[in-house]
Parts: C-alpha cells; sequence; structure tokens
C-alpha cells in the first residue's frame, strides 16, 4: 500500500525530535553531526530520524566531497499547511464569533 505524502508529512512531523531537526534546519544547511548535537542521542539514532524526514521529502541530503549537508525543503510542509487552511478559517471564524460574543457581555456588564 502506498502512503499519502499528506500522511508521510503528518507523520514525519509527530516527533519532537524530528521537528526540532527542522526547525534548526529553517536557519540552514546543517552536518548530521550539527543536528544531533542539541539532543541527548546517538548519532545513528538522529540518522534514523533524518531517514523519515527524508522519506517524507522534508529533508535532502547534499553532497559536498565527503560531506552530507542537510537541507529543508519545504513543499511538503506548504502541502501541510494547505491542506489545513480550511481548519484555520474554521477556528478563526468561530474564535472571532467567541470574541464579540465576550465583549457583548462585557458591555452588558458594564451598563
Amino acid at each position: 500500500m502506498k502512503t499519502d505524502q499528506l500522511s508521510l508529512t503528518f507523520a514525519a512531523l509527530a516527533d519532537p525530535t524530528r521537528r526540532a531537526i527542522l526547525a534548526r534546519l529553517v536557519e540552514g544547511e546543517a552536518m548530521v553531526g550539527e543536528l544531533a548535537a542539541p539532543h541527548d542521542m546517538s548519532l545513528p539514532s538522529v540518522s534514523r530520524h533524518l531517514k523519515v524526514l527524508e522519506r517524507a521529502g522534508l529533508v535532502v541530503k547534499g553532497r559536498s566531497g565527503q560531506w552530507r549537508p542537510c537541507r529543508l525543503d519545504p513543499v511538503p510542509l506548504t502541502e501541510a499547511d494547505q491542506w489545513m487552511a480550511p481548519y484555520r478559517d474554521f477556528f478563526e471564524t468561530r474564535f472571532a464569533r467567541l470574541e464579540r460574543q465576550l465583549a457583548d457581555e462585557r458591555r452588558q456588564e458594564d451598563a
């Protein structure tokens, strides 16, 4: 069974270590050692997290001589953001309605 891109993206984002790795890559390319430094885990463990991110298309490893710098590929995040847009609109509408209701109640209490 083939997993769709959106499922791969959300599965990759489900882990806090992988989210931290992506947050670091927002700042620019990094080597595996740099990505592993803030985490209390072995390089092979971080490499396994990177493989999940690569399979989801969120991380791309380049090649510079013997080095393999990692970089963020934002396309899957953009697709996830587009999928979430209607839900964001739904909640914004509900929050705006709640804000109006609370303001009305405050005005009634002040009157």
